[in-house]
């Protein structure tokens, strides 16, 4: 398996990057945090996993190696191939879908293109006993920060900024004042 290729962006397109390894030219299928390792021209490190399927071989890239567990993690959810894992991936951090997941937290996935009531409960229920407190998920204020999402969320805030301004404030905070707190940083 190729888990980590080091080269030169030559370019850049729908199906991902092409990175120069050695005058060889690999096609990755990557995350958009990627992108922000550098642009054409620089030198980038990629973690990678190798799907084989019975007509191709498709390298998907990570810009770090709990992105591309992840990733693999998802893999093994019943339903879920490597286009809809990647679709996961790009959306949030490791950290933020893992804590979803710790959270039964459906709505986190249904708000990802390509990914369904029935596909976020099978990655909800399939991954939530591979995943324990030492992977960084559980702990206190789990439920407060959904209901102050929701909060931010039907003020018309887009789950994925709401959960990323909670994640910046104290979890201890009443709901209230972390509702507070994150529209005055916003604002």
């Amino acid at each position: 398996m190729i888990a980590r290729l080091r080269g030169r962006v030559v370019s850049r397109s729908h199906a991902g990057i092409v990175l120069d390894v050695n005058g060889v030219g690999y096609l990755v299928a990557a995350t958009p945090s990627v992108a922000r390792l550098g642009g054409e021209g620089d030198e980038i490190t990629v973690e990678t996993h190798l799907h084989i399927r019975a007509d191709v071989l498709q390298l998907y890239g990570f810009a770090s190696a709990a992105e591309r567990e992840l990733f693999e993690l998802l893999l093994s959810v019943s339903g879920v191939g490597p286009k809809v894992a990647l679709g996961i991936v790009s959306g949030s951090t490791p950290e933020e879908l893992r804590r979803a997941i710790a959270r039964d937290d459906l709505k986190r996935f249904e708000a990802i293109p390509g990914v369904g009531r029935k596909t976020a409960q099978r990655v909800v229920l399939e991954l939530k006993d591979k995943l324990t407190v030492a992977d960084g998920i559980g702990g206190a204020g789990g439920r407060d920060e959904l209901t102050a999402r929701d909060a931010l969320v039907e003020l018309g805030w887009a789950l994925v900024d709401a959960e990323r301004a909670l994640a910046e404030l104290e979890p201890d905070l009443p709901i209230e004042e972390q509702v507070r707190q994150a529209l005055r940083a916003a604002a």
